[in-house]
């Protein structure tokens, strides 16, 4: 096997292992499915609303955010938890670390939801 199809080859499996770890993640995490379907309703609140393609752009960039922090918290926390089993307090400042930085791009995605959706939503009364 030629270098080249090795690296087409490592490059497949190398796809096909993130898209089985975010399977995995959506199976196991109650966080992340939560996540995924208030990106769902987003999703569909944007089909219905009929929103600009800035607020697609800024709505997917969201969304995209806020999943990405949420498969990294889940896999700080797996990795702090390979590693003990009782508490440790570095351990727990990791973990808390993590989940805070889930916490503060979920409500900057609420706020981000609201300049988006509001105008549109209050347009509705307005007519």
């Amino acid at each position: 096997m030629n270098q080249e199809t090795k690296n087409s080859r490592m490059s497949i499996l190398s796809f096909r292992y993130a898209l089985e770890g975010i399977y995995q993640a959506i199976k196991e995490e109650p966080n992340l499915k939560f996540h995924l379907t208030m990106a769902i309703i987003a999703i569909v609140l944007g089909l219905f609303f009929q929103i600009s393609d800035l607020d697609w752009m800024l709505l997917i960039l969201t969304i995209g955010l806020v999943i990405t922090a949420e498969l990294t918290n889940t896999a700080v926390e797996t990795i702090v938890d390979s590693f003990t089993q009782k508490e440790h307090p570095a351990a727990k400042y990791a973990k808390d670390i993590a989940a805070g930085a889930v916490l503060i791009l979920a409500i900057t995605s609420i706020i981000i939801g609201a300049i988006i959706f509001l105008p549109y939503i209050i347009g509705i009364f307005i007519k």
